[in-house]
């Protein structure tokens, strides 16, 4: 099956895919969610795109979100490798990191405010802390625990400090290193602050105040904010079962949005609801994995095994979901498969010269407004995830192309953020469940 879309010519030389077909109803009306974007459990905060700042063409935000999700896929794999003992190497656990959002937040009291990356792929929330003996560059004052007054340290004893990867003691005090899997790392001391988010002060929330932050990444923001499932994250530490988050193209000026505790399920009224289960993996306790159990291109269902996703005894392979990565990685065996698919369905001659950093392009017909894409479908269990267009499809007059956003892995797949995009994604840790709902962000 086949759809025609049309493309129009706008800013930075880039083509808008637009789909013709008839999306769930969504109300356009803005649903008011209390002052300041409050209620009483729950908050909200406008994210950022990390070079939303930059002045750069979509195709250029595209490349380098391409280059920062191949290096956090192969930190993935480094940690698999970790855990599973099959790599020699690896001297420290080694966790994710990085990420492709930003959100803004204050901490201490009198609040010192800055702008940290959205992790849903690791727990810990830290920030660089004076005295830093190494710090890496930020555009926000370094935080100051002397000039706080409700800055705790956490004791060796602490459930917190005990959740750790790694800690040591130190005159009583938890001290912890984190290192990620390209040798970035930080270090510091385990503490407790009040933390502000949009109008809503939380006190006593654990975090890693790093005097010792080394390596490339971190310098988009003054820290992390960790949104996995381990006991260190954000959501675990809150108490509240739910989050979500609704992630605009890289290239709309709209913000994202990043919902936490009871609102995040408020707008669950917006469209037609997905919900596919939560799988838990031992040896990565902190991902949230997913079962794939197929894909469909145009009209036809892959010849591809199930066990091409499947999660192994060791901790290997599967598929997660994760908002810190550009585009989806599939186990190379599956896009191969995929790639075919879409060579045949396509109808348009491959190009191998463009330098897009994106495995399968075309040649757009020269002076076209039109062309058709077949549908791609994300048969999870329990969801049948049908994809718009502008979700897989990338196109760039300049180059005059139309690509694929999808890449190959080794092992572990990963559905990222731009298959995600102008959807509200459901984190459900109660039922551990993740659902779907396509939607504009500026809807919710």
């Amino acid at each position: 099956m086949a759809l025609l879309y049309s493309l129009c010519c706008v800013s930075f030389s880039a083509l808008v895919i637009v789909a013709l077909y008839v999306s769930p109803v969504v109300s356009t009306s803005r649903r008011v969610l209390g002052d300041y974007g409050k209620l009483e459990n729950g908050f909200r905060v406008t994210l950022k795109h990390v070079d939303s700042s930059k002045n750069l063409t979509k195709w250029e935000r595209i490349r380098r979100g391409i280059k920062r999700g191949n290096h956090r896929l192969q930190r993935l794999n480094a940690m698999v490798l970790a855990a599973s003992g099959d790599s020699a190497e690896v001297q420290a656990p080694i966790v994710a990191g990085n990420g492709e959002f930003l959100m803004d937040l204050s901490i201490g009291t009198p609040p010192n405010s800055y702008s940290a990356i959205l992790d849903t792929g690791s727990d810990l929330i830290w920030t660089q802390c004076k005295p830093c003996t190494q710090c890496f560059d930020q555009s926000t004052p370094i935080f100051d625990p002397q000039k706080s007054s409700t800055f705790t340290k956490l004791s060796c004893s602490s459930d917190l400090c005990e959740a750790l990867p790694q800690s040591t003691c130190s005159d009583g005090s938890c001290e912890y290193l984190y290192t990620y899997g390209d040798y970035s790392s930080t270090q510091g001391v385990m503490a407790t602050e009040t933390f502000k988010f949009d109008s809503v002060s939380v006190p006593n929330i654990g975090f890693g105040c790093g005097e010792d932050n080394e390596g490339d990444g971190f310098s988009q923001g003054a820290g992390l904010v960790g949104l996995g499932r381990g006991p260190l994250s954000l959501v675990s530490q809150l108490k509240e079962p739910k989050f979500s988050y609704c992630l605009t193209a890289v290239d709309e000026t709209q913000k994202s949005l990043l919902l936490m505790g009871s609102i995040a399920s408020a707008n669950e009224s917006l469209g037609e609801m997905r919900t596919t289960p939560l799988i838990r993996n031992p040896s990565q306790p902190s991902f949230y994995y997913l079962s794939l159990q197929g894909i469909t291109v145009g009209s036809t269902r892959l010849p591809i095994k199930e066990s091409t996703f499947a999660l192994e005894d060791n901790g290997s392979g599967g598929v997660i979901i994760d908002s810190g990565t550009t585009i989806t990685y599939l186990e190379q065996a599956a896009f191969s498969v995929l790639k075919k698919a879409f060579i045949l369905e396509m109808k348009l001659p491959v190009d191998t010269l463009s330098s897009t950093g994106l495995d399968l392009c075309f040649t757009l017909p020269s002076g076209s407004t039109q062309v058709e894409v077949p549908k791609l479908v994300f048969h999870f269990d329990g969801a049948d995830l049908d994809l718009p267009a502008e979700n897989y499809m990338i196109a760039d007059s300049s180059s005059g192309v139309i690509c694929l956003a999808m890449g190959g892995s080794s092992g572990m797949s990963i559905f990222g953020n731009v298959q995600q995009q102008n959807m509200l994604v459901v984190h459900d840790l109660e039922k551990e469940t993740v659902s779907f709902i396509q939607t504009q962000c500026q809807n919710i």
